[in-house]
C-alpha cells in the first residue's frame, strides 16, 4: 500500500480545480446540487416533466423544463470524484471491500451511524443551502459571511461531537 496523499498538496490541489471550474464552468464545486438533479429527474419521469417543473420545491433543478440530470454541471462533477475516487484507490493499492470501525462496533452499527450521519447531513445541507463542499470550498473562497458562519460553527460542531463519536473507535 501507498502512503495517503500530502494534505498541503491536497489542499493546493482543490484550491486549483475549485479555481478551475469557477473559470471553465462559471461554478464552484459542491454535491447535494447533484443529487436534487437526480432527484428533480426522478420526479418529473414519475409524474410528467410539466407538472414537476409546476413544483417550486422541484423547478430549480429542471433547467429549461428538461428532467435530464445529465445537464447539470455538479452531476457531472460528482461522476468525476467517484472515478476519481476509484482511481486513487486502486493505483495506491487500497482497493477493498472493508468495513472501518472500531472494536465495539458491529458492521450493521457502523452502517446505521453511517445512514444517520448522511441523512442528518443531506437535512443540513437543505437548511444551509448547500452541502459541506459547497458551503465551505465555493461559499469560503467567494468570501460569503455566510459560508464562514457555516464554516466556523461545522468545526465547533465537529469538535463537541468528537469525543462521542471517539467512543466507538476506541
Amino acid at each position: 500500500m501507498t502512503r495517503y496523499a500530502d494534505p498541503y498538496l491536497a489542499g493546493i490541489g482543490i484550491g486549483g480545480v475549485l479555481l478551475a471550474a469557477y473559470a471553465l464552468a462559471g461554478q464552484g464545486l459542491g454535491a447535494s446540487g447533484a443529487f436534487a438533479s437526480v432527484a428533480a429527474a426522478l420526479t418529473a419521469a414519475a409524474v410528467g416533466t410539466s407538472k414537476a417543473a409546476a413544483s417550486p420545491a422541484v423547478a430549480p433543478y429542471l433547467p429549461e423544463g428538461l428532467a435530464s440530470p445529465l445537464r447539470d454541471w455538479l452531476v457531472w462533477e460528482l461522476l468525476g470524484v467517484a472515478a476519481g475516487a476509484f482511481a486513487s484507490a486502486w493505483s495506491a493499492g487500497r482497493l477493498a471491500w472493508v468495513f472501518e470501525r472500531g472494536p465495539r462496533q458491529t458492521p450493521g452499527l457502523r452502517l446505521t451511524a453511517a445512514l444517520a450521519g448522511g441523512i442528518v447531513m443531506g437535512i443540513g445541507a437543505k437548511f444551509a443551502r448547500g452541502c459541506t463542499s459547497g458551503q465551505a470550498l465555493s461559499g469560503g473562497a467567494l468570501l460569503s459571511v455566510g459560508s464562514w458562519i457555516f464554516i466556523v460553527t461545522a468545526f465547533a460542531a465537529a469538535y463537541a461531537c468528537a469525543p462521542l463519536a471517539r467512543r466507538l473507535w476506541l
